[in-house]
């Protein structure tokens, strides 16, 4: 009687997966702290910084995928043509050396391997933190929208001057220049909001995602509808605050708020406005068919 173990197919390509991941730790963790650094401590530049929503999209990314590893192993090897074309594209962008492209290589990289490894049915099931993954990688789309900003600018600027003036408070404004007791205040385009707006977009994907409510079509628009309007009037009232914290001169509330830990605390109690909203949103449309899982 003879005795053939039935396991070596599976410990070789385990074995292969895990060499991979190696890979890509060793590539890719000077890269990923480098970011978070960044983010941190604010070391990182102005544009960078606008995907500091990375610092949850990231770890929550690695949790979907830790989750669906089964599902991933269950999966047939089945190698797809634009895996391979992915990763020579993500390894060229790595070798130059230039940070923005080391940085795109990044979901490059990941989604070629998904579609290299497993095809277009890796790419599926893990397409959702892949997307995570691209959307929290640094790249210079926020400089290159900024000077398209000027309408939201002067919208903010004027939408503040005219809540101060409702005040009592004698202000005047130039475009995206608010004049406050002797004093300027200017709405730059770092300050036109874009930043908090990108951070909900991608934390209501995820809450989405998690609810299940992803899967409905008429949720996402509305759910991101709101939450967008939200985003925009929570940063006019942010820029009011400032606008009168640096015209009455209590320039330590205005640094708090701007350059400290008050403006993560006013983002994250924004973000947190967004629950009861999705909650509110699933009642109002309800699925029409019992979820199966």
């Amino acid at each position: 009687m003879q005795y053939r173990p039935q396991l070596r197919n599976t410990n070789t390509s385990q074995l292969f997966e895990i060499g991979i991941l190696g890979v890509l730790l060793f590539l890719y963790a000077p890269v990923l702290i480098h970011w978070y650094d960044g983010w941190m401590n604010k070391s990182i530049s102005t544009e960078h910084e606008y995907f500091s929503h990375g610092l949850i999209g990231l770890p929550f990314a690695g949790y979907l995928t830790w989750i669906n590893r089964k599902k991933w192993q269950r999966l047939n090897d089945s190698m797809h043509p634009i895996g391979a074309f992915l990763l020579l594209i993500g390894g060229i962008f790595y070798l130059t050396g230039v940070g923005e492209w080391v940085n795109l290589s990044f979901p490059t990289i990941l989604t070629g391997l998904c579609l290299w490894l497993k095809g277009a049915a890796g790419f599926k099931l893990y397409r959702f933190p892949l997307l995570l993954a691209f959307l929290a990688t640094p790249n210079s789309v926020p400089y290159l929208i900024a000077p398209f900003t000027m309408p939201l600018q002067s919208f903010i600027a004027g939408t503040a001057g005219l809540i101060l003036n409702q005040l009592g408070m004698n202000v005047n404004v130039d475009e995206i220049y608010i004049y406050i007791n002797g004093t300027v205040v200017e709405v730059a385009p770092y300050c036109a909001g874009l930043k908090m707006l990108f951070t909900t977009m991608y934390v209501g994907l995820m809450l989405l995602y998690w609810t299940g409510a992803i899967s409905s079509r008429r949720k996402i628009i509305w759910f991101l509808s709101i939450a967008g309007i939200i985003s925009v009037i929570a940063n006019i009232i942010r820029n009011t605050f400032l606008t009168f914290f640096h015209g009455t001169g209590k320039e330590n509330l205005f640094v708090w708020l701007h350059d400290s830990w008050g403006g993560d605390m006013y983002s994250a109690l924004m973000l947190l406005s967004l629950i009861p909203i999705l909650n509110w949103i699933d009642q109002k449309f309800p699925d029409s068919l019992p979820e199966s899982e």
